[in-house]
């Protein structure tokens, strides 16, 4: 069958057997072997992708089922050489130990921060737990998912372009005229004692 897809941005075209797993069309056809073969049973995770923006373990679909669709698997995350904000939390908090169960980590923990941006210890628990991880016991992958979280918020309510220009002048202003206002009270407070001595 000839499915067209959109891969990391990229559209893909090819001409796949009907039983064909995504899993196995995106590594052996692609190329794309950060999505690890664990289970082949949807249990461990570690062949989670995004299609569509939600996590999915691409070993439970046939390729055919992703056409017409938005496929982002770890590789696609990164372009540019910036890592995103869930991969910076993996590093910083040292979430990772043999990592093959990262690339799926990572990727279930976006789908979870682009729908609940603020998730409680309990929230991210249970949006990785279709996720296995034999090296870590998890702490740290939660305390990333947190870090990310926190990061993601922070850059999102900071300003930028236009506004980073404006906030960044509005604050010397603004303590300028407070500082003058202070200063006219102060000369007004004066003027008006050294008037009543004078009466």
């Amino acid at each position: 069958m000839h499915i067209s897809l959109g891969v990391n941005g990229q559209p893909v075209e090819a001409d796949v057997e009907p039983r064909l797993l995504l899993v196995h069309y995106l590594r052996d056809f692609l190329r794309l072997t950060g999505t690890q073969i664990g289970c082949d049973t949807t249990t461990c995770g570690a062949c989670t992708i995004l299609l569509d923006g939600m996590a999915v373990k691409s070993c439970g679909l046939f390729a055919v089922q992703a056409a017409g669709r938005e496929i982002t698997t770890v590789e696609g995350l990164a372009p540019h050489g910036h890592l995103n904000p869930v991969q910076e939390g993996f590093k910083e908090c040292f979430a990772l130990q043999c990592g093959y169960c990262t690339p799926g980590m990572v990727l279930a923990s976006i789908a979870l921060l682009t729908s609940n941006p603020d998730p409680t210890e309990d929230e991210i628990r249970w949006a990785l737990s279709g996720n296995i991880c034999r090296c870590t016991g998890y702490t740290n992958i939660v305390r990333a998912v947190q870090w990310a979280a926190d990061k993601m918020r922070a850059t999102a309510s900071a300003p930028t372009g236009m506004g980073a220009i404006l906030a960044a002048n509005a604050a010397p202003s603004a303590s300028l005229g407070s500082s003058q206002g202070q200063a006219s009270s102060q000369a007004a407070s004066q003027a008006s004692s050294h008037g009543g001595h004078d009466g």
